[in-house]
């Protein structure tokens, strides 16, 4: 697991946390902040997942 996998983990559970407290007081903006940051966390982690297979696949 590298850097990528661990920081795109985080800012998925950052995201849903804001976006589950920004449900609960009824600001959009901090909702769509909160997807926003899920997002960019799934596409950190993929990136993250492809970096892993490529240096598995080198070690070969």
């Amino acid at each position: 697991m590298n850097k990528d996998r661990i920081e795109g983990s985080a800012k998925q559970v950052k995201g849903a946390i804001e976006e589950g407290a920004g449900k609960l007081v009824g600001d959009e903006k901090l909702q769509a902040e909160g997807r926003a940051d899920k997002v960019e966390g799934k596409i950190q982690n993929a990136v993250g997942g492809v970096k892993d297979a490529a240096k598995d696949a080198l070690n070969k």
